[in-house]
């Protein structure tokens, strides 16, 4: 069986909760693309995302 990923509304990370665990809020079934960052100190991507932590962020969140 297959996990369902979620995507939080507010800061993108990816989980399978209900409930994001970076900032709280709500997380939505509808989002397409992801990045993965190893290094968000030297990454440009996290960068011009606004990310500040290492994981999993949806691209797009509806």
């Amino acid at each position: 069986m297959t996990k369902l990923l979620k995507a939080c509304k507010n800061c993108s990370l990816i989980t399978e909760e209900d409930v994001c665990q970076l900032c709280g809020n709500q997380t939505s079934k509808e989002w397409q693309g992801y990045v993965i960052i190893i290094d968000h100190t030297r990454s440009e991507i996290a960068k011009r995302m606004g990310i500040n932590v290492n994981g999993k962020f949806a691209l797009k969140v509806r």
